[in-house]
């Protein structure tokens, strides 16, 4: 395997340094002391779309499916990710831009969706966000499970159901909605589709409160009679085939595994350089037991790191990852709690006052553990592939 970082990514690592300490965590750590996301009309946004954040990777109407992934290695789009979550996780993903859903646009859409969805991301004239609804109060972990209707009808679809935990749905564009055409055929009944804010039926917004990453809103919603033509349809009529629907939604999962380890792994870097700052203040590196504990956790959150690389290597050799991906961030994520739990053990008291940055990503963190499938799940993804079941 080779990790070599570029130059390019060197930089990109740099600027993620310099934006993070400027930018990143004092936002978030705003955000967490008023206990609500950040603002749509808030200036950071601005100021993201100034410095030309929240872009569409696809490059218009002349791009082909090869280009549409953008330059940079998987392994070089992660080492960035976990500089950017080291400053604030709950700020990368508030920040604006198609988000999660534009992987599946990219690799299943037709060329007038793109056109018509990812084309206000080329060069937006304000903040805009777009987003994935595939969670509901019933099908979180198990994608599979999901009950939101699609019946076909003369004048295209209409969508009836309800999605909770939604990353920013209430500001989207559009929401790329997962939905079932028959909730008895499993994952096989699956198909996508576009819905645009404002379209009747769509609403019943509900920002939810969070422990942490309160930067960013997590939104519950429901669908009523939500009619959208059949051009709106993830693919066109041309890509119904059985699982088409499912399948491209699982490798936005299985790309987004390695990321969310990424992620855990900025943090728990936070935490123990948080944690090692605050020992030699108080004077407590002098504790055998102390040292011991930070070296312990520093040979941790490296051994998160490799695993995470080497999902993301696997991914860039067009190898299949499932089985890494799900080992990444089912390991990442417990280190990244194990750093915070250590951290707070060590400050003590300090922690209980609920405005240190240790209690802040003690809170966060929770989260790595939980989003784009639990631990629990990638264990069960993992040792079903061990003995040679389905997984």
């Amino acid at each position: 395997m080779e990790f070599t970082v570029d130059p390019e990514t060197r930089r990109a690592i740099e600027q993620a340094r310099e934006l993070g300490e400027k930018e990143l965590r004092p936002a978030g750590l705003e955000a967490d002391r008023r206990g609500a996301p950040i603002a749509p009309d808030d200036p950071f946004f601005a100021r993201c779309i100034e410095r030309g954040e929240g872009r569409t990777r696809w490059r218009g109407p002349d791009d082909s499916a090869k280009s549409s992934g953008g330059p940079r290695s998987v392994i070089s789009t992660l080492l960035v990710m976990e500089e950017l979550a080291y400053w604030d996780r709950g700020v990368i993903i508030a920040t604006p831009g198609p988000g999660l859903p534009e992987n599946n646009v990219l690799v299943m859409g037709t060329d007038e969706q793109k056109e018509r969805f990812l084309g206000p991301f080329l060069e937006p004239d304000r903040p805009r966000w777009a987003c994935f609804g595939m969670t509901e109060p019933g099908a979180g972990s198990d994608a599979a499970a999901i009950k939101t209707r699609a019946e076909k009808d003369a004048d295209g679809w209409l969508l009836n159901g309800a999605k909770c935990f939604i990353g920013g749905a209430s500001r989207s564009d559009w929401i790329l909605v997962q939905a079932t055409l028959d909730p008895s055929k499993g994952r096989k009944a699956q198909r996508a589709f576009f819905v645009e804010q404002g379209t009747p039926g769509l609403g019943g917004f509900q920002i939810e409160k969070k422990m942490g990453l309160k930067a960013y809103e997590s939104t519950s919603f429901t669908l009523e009679n939500v009619r959208v033509p059949a051009s709106h349809l993830l693919g066109g009529e041309q890509r119904r085939e059985s699982n088409a629907g499912f399948k491209t939604a699982l490798k936005s999962f299985n790309a987004g595994r390695p990321a969310i380890a990424a992620n855990a792994v900025g943090m728990a870097r936070a935490a123990l350089d948080e944690s090692i700052r605050f020992a030699r203040e108080h004077d407590l590196l002098e504790q055998d037991r102390v040292r011991d504990r930070i070296e312990a956790m520093a040979r941790r959150v490296r051994k998160a790191r490799l695993v995470c690389l080497k999902a993301g290597w696997l991914a860039d050799q067009q190898r299949p990852n499932i089985i890494e991906a799900s080992i990444s961030k089912a390991l990442a994520a417990q280190v990244a709690q194990e750093a915070t739990s250590m951290g707070l053990e060590l400050i003590g008291s300090v922690g209980s006052r609920g405005d240190h940055l240790i209690e802040k990503l003690y809170r966060d963190v929770k989260a790595m553990d939980i989003v784009e499938g639990t631990g629990q799940v990638q264990r069960m993804i993992i040792a079903r592939s061990l003995v040679g079941l389905p997984r």
